[in-house]
């Protein structure tokens, strides 16, 4: 197995190098490939979307690829087929599915929502279940995943909403950005002869590895934890693709060449999660404050030490209220503390490594005693 994973993994930095700025994206058709999840690349004509698809395609050996611009116009027979002749002979209404999307491993439609009515439901049928019913009966496709790509997204009240859904996948594309990458771009040749391919057998032993890939309960629960936070901000996502989710992360930690899943492949949840584009970001910012915001909090705890420290210490006009003062900061103290303990816990939990915090803890526990020295030496003052 590990030899099928390893053309993979030589496949993927092959794309990354021929496809410029679109290493996330290569990733994602990778993750599709394993985990049978459909892609969705959105962004203006020109960007290499149909070309990408055919040649994550190309480097299958034996693998079907179909591939078609939908208009208003485009009927089911340009898709699935025309209906058969000599099945009408025989009074069976069927199709011919020969080089169609019924027979393809990996399929591209480009302006995907511009997709009829006598188009959808056979499409959505496809993409979820992989079967196409065929005159009386039905047949198992082998399609591995759709590509789609478009312009723009349906509204939410689109009869579309249904086939936008099944893409798990979202990415925004654009032209390129860098100018030095433009220009690697118009000095590049058409790709040699020699290139890194795998056979569908080496596929399905690949994809065959997948449920073996640990998700752990730490990271089960920081996924129900990003859940919670972007539902505070109003994104919610249905617990379908939360599941379905889980999988395209196993997918990447088999391709990083890891046995589990690990809280940096989270990152992939910002081309899963979002409807509108505009989504993303917040979804990102989300992302990193559950898996990092650790740090954050700490560094507040810190400040509110700091600032305890500074209104213990504070001119008062007699010992009592000196003592009184220190008494209420050394309860506020032994609070965040406490908060402090909790943040610790939770990392030890997550594997994370515990120095950066603990010199933490320690300057606070530092605060601590010293006003409670001055809080004994108050008292003892007194006395």
């Amino acid at each position: 197995m590990e030899r099928e994973l390893e053309k993979l993994r030589q496949i993927r930095q092959e794309l990354r190098a021929g496809f410029y700025e679109r290493d996330e994206v290569v990733d994602g058709a990778m993750c599709a490939l394993l985990s049978g999840a459909h892609m969705l690349l959105i962004g203006p004509p020109g960007t290499a979307k149909s070309m990408l698809a055919h040649e994550v395609c190309g480097r299958i050996n034996g693998a079907g690829y179909f591939q078609w611009l939908l208009t208003k116009f485009t009927t089911p027979e340009e898709i699935f087929g025309a209906v058969s002749l000599k099945g009408l002979e025989n009074d069976e209404y069927r199709r011919v599915t020969t080089s169609k999307l019924p027979e393809a491993h990996v399929a591209f439609l480009d302006e995907v929502f511009k997709s009829s009515s006598s188009i959808l439901n056979t499409l959505l049928t496809i993409m979820n279940e992989r079967i196409f019913f065929n005159g009386a009966g039905h047949i198992d496709v082998p399609l591995i995943t759709l590509v789609g790509a478009s312009n723009e997204i349906p509204s939410e009240e689109d009869e579309l909403e249904a086939l936008y859904d099944r893409f798990l996948l979202r990415y925004v594309v654009d032209y390129i950005k860098e100018d030095f990458r433009f220009l690697k771009l118009l000095g590049s040749q058409s790709a040699g002869s020699e290139r890194t391919t795998i056979t569908l057998q080496e596929l399905r032993v690949c994809r065959g590895a997948l449920p073996g890939v640990e998700v752990s309960p730490q990271i089960l629960k920081l996924i129900a934890r990003i859940r919670g936070e972007l539902r505070k901000k109003g994104v919610v996502v249905s617990d379908r693709r939360y599941k379905q989710s889980v999988s395209v992360l196993q997918s990447l930690a088999l391709l990083n060449g890891r046995e589990g899943v690990l809280e940096e492949d989270m990152a992939m949840f910002q081309n899963l999660l979002w409807r509108e584009p505009g989504e993303r970001a917040e979804i990102q910012a989300v992302v990193h404050q559950v898996l990092h915001g650790y740090r954050d909090r700490s560094r507040e705890l810190l400040i509110q030490a700091k600032e305890i420290e500074s209104y213990a210490k504070r001119p008062w006009d007699n010992d009592d209220m000196l003592v009184k003062a220190n008494i209420e900061a050394q309860t506020k103290l032994k609070m965040i503390l406490s908060n402090f303990d909790s943040i610790l816990e939770e990392c030890k939990e997550r594997g994370k490594a515990t120095d950066e915090l603990e010199g933490v803890k320690n300057k606070i526990e530092g605060i601590q005693k010293e006003i409670l020295n001055a809080i004994l030496s108050g008292e003892g003052e007194m006395s």
